[in-house]
């Protein structure tokens, strides 16, 4: 698999790495994280939104992208123990939440996530 382009209902050209990351994060806006939510199958709720939110916040707070560990903690301190479990976040965003989060949300894949 190549690099891609992802086409929005506006017109714009999106341009995808090979694992479907954004190739320049500032090309990110709501309108993106919907397109790439529809490759992927996923119809985002505010449940969504409140998830991919928050790790947009953790990528400005530390520079990166969680790991599925560092996730379930982040989470679970700002939106409660309740979501802050990886079977909340695997139902929302499928078996590999912390790649399909980042993905979503416009920033690099997570170092750890294989």
């Amino acid at each position: 698999m190549g690099r891609a382009d992802l086409e929005l209902p506006d017109g714009r050209r999106i341009t995808l790495d090979k694992d479907g990351y954004l190739t320049r994060l500032n090309d990110w806006d709501t309108g993106v994280a919907e397109a790439l939510a529809n490759r992927e199958g996923i119809s985002l709720t505010p449940e969504h939104w409140a998830v991919i939110n928050l790790v947009r916040q953790f990528h400005q707070e530390f520079g990166l992208s969680p790991a599925t560990r560092a996730l379930v903690k982040y989470v679970a301190r700002h939106l409660g123990e309740d979501k802050g479990r990886s079977l909340y976040l695997m139902a929302l965003f499928g078996g590999k939440p912390a790649l399909t989060i980042s993905r979503l949300g416009g920033l690099p894949r997570p170092a750890n996530c294989f």
